[in-house]
C-alpha cells in the first residue's frame, strides 16, 4: 500500500535508557519491525521521520539512550509492528519506559464532523523494560501522576496520601498474582529437577513503593 494512500499519520513517541552493552547493531535489529514498516533498508535509512521538523529516531551512544519522535504512514497492522519491536526493546532496556503512539485519521475532514463522521483517531500506551517488575513501576508511576494532577484540583497533595497508597495495594496484589503465576509448574526447590535449584522469580525484586 502506498504511504500517500495510507489511512493513518502514526506518531510515536518516547525515550528508553538503554543497557551499557546495548550496541547500535542490537538496537537496528530491535528496531527493524518500525524501519522496516516504513520500506527502509536499515536503521538509518528510515530513522527520519515522515515531518522534517520532528527528530525520528535517535541512538545517543554516550548516555545509551533511545529517543523516538518518529511518524510513519501506515493502517492497523503497524500494531503488530510495535508488539514486535517492544517484545525486543525488552531485552536492550535498562529500566521501564513509557512509548506513547497515536494514530491520526489522514482521511478525516474536520468539516464532515457536523455531519455526525466521526474521527478513527487512537492512543495507546506501550510499555517496555528488563523484567515485570520494571514495566508495572513506570506503569505505577504514570498512574499515580495522573491521579494525583486530577484530584489536585479539589484536594491538597498532602491530603492524597491515602489514594497514593490504595493504588500501591493494587499494583502490589498484580505484581503477586504474576509471581504466584510463574511459581506454578516449577519443580520444588531443591528437587533436582530441571530448573529446580532456582525456585525464584527471574523478574526480580517487586517494585519501589509497592509495600
Amino acid at each position: 500500500m502506498s504511504s500517500y494512500n495510507a489511512p493513518f499519520e502514526i506518531h510515536v513517541h518516547g525515550q528508553v535508557q538503554l543497557r551499557a552493552d546495548a550496541s547500535f547493531d542490537q538496537l537496528q535489529e530491535a528496531l527493524k519491525p518500525l524501519w522496516k514498516y516504513a520500506g527502509a533498508r536499515s536503521l538509518a535509512d528510515g530513522a527520519a521521520s515522515a515531518y522534517e521538523e520532528e527528530p525520528g529516531i535517535k541512538f545517543d551512544a554516550q548516555e545509551h539512550l533511545l529517543q523516538i519522535c518518529w511518524t510513519v504512514r501506515g493502517d492497523e497492522d503497524f500494531r503488530q509492528s510495535l508488539d514486535e519491536m517492544c517484545m525486543s526493546l525488552n531485552e536492550l532496556a535498562e529500566q521501564g519506559a513509557a512509548i506513547e503512539v497515536t494514530f491520526y485519521d489522514a482521511d478525516f475532514d474536520e468539516d464532515e464532523e457536523d455531519d455526525g463522521t466521526e474521527s478513527r483517531d487512537d492512543f495507546m500506551m506501550l510499555f517496555v523494560g528488563p523484567t515485570p517488575a520494571a514495566i508495572m513501576q513506570v506503569q505505577r508511576d504514570l498512574l499515580v501522576q495522573d491521579v494525583v494532577n486530577m484530584m489536585e484540583r479539589h484536594f491538597d497533595g498532602a491530603e492524597l496520601g491515602g489514594v497514593v497508597a490504595e493504588i500501591d495495594k493494587l499494583f502490589t496484589q498484580r505484581f503477586d498474582a504474576l509471581v504466584n503465576s510463574l511459581e506454578i509448574g516449577k519443580p520444588p526447590r531443591g528437587s533436582g529437577g530441571p530448573g529446580g535449584s532456582g525456585g525464584g522469580h527471574s523478574g526480580g525484586r517487586r517494585p519501589r513503593h509497592l509495600h
